[in-house]
């Protein structure tokens, strides 16, 4: 289990690191910062499903959920949102060391 929560860590990372850099070479070329935000990323990447995430939590959790969380989510910068979830995945998985050192049981 371990495994599975640091890849996809590391998977989370990889793609901050990607929407870091389109959102820097955007920035580069609009010659101001440019902040590509969560939802517009996703919908870009697929529509289909965002309409989907909205529809469950607003049915099976609560409606209000969706409006306050979710949409404040959606209007975070992608490569932010990406990376604290690498941050929380990473830490599920950490293996704190032996307190006796290296070579105890």
């Amino acid at each position: 289990m371990r495994f599975l929560l640091r890849f996809a860590s590391l998977v989370a990372l990889v793609i901050a690191v990607i929407a870091g850099t389109i959102d820097s070479i955007q920035s580069v070329a609009a010659s101001a910062v440019v902040l590509t935000p969560m939802g517009d990323a996703w919908n870009d990447v697929s529509p289909s499903s965002l309409a989907t995430v909205q529809s469950l939590v607003s049915y099976y959790i609560h409606p209000r959920l969706y409006d306050l969380v979710v949409q404040w989510l959606l209007f975070q910068p992608a490569f932010a949102v990406f990376l604290v979830i690498s941050l929380l995945l990473w830490m599920i998985a950490y293996k704190k060391p032996p307190v006796a050192g290296r070579f105890s049981v």
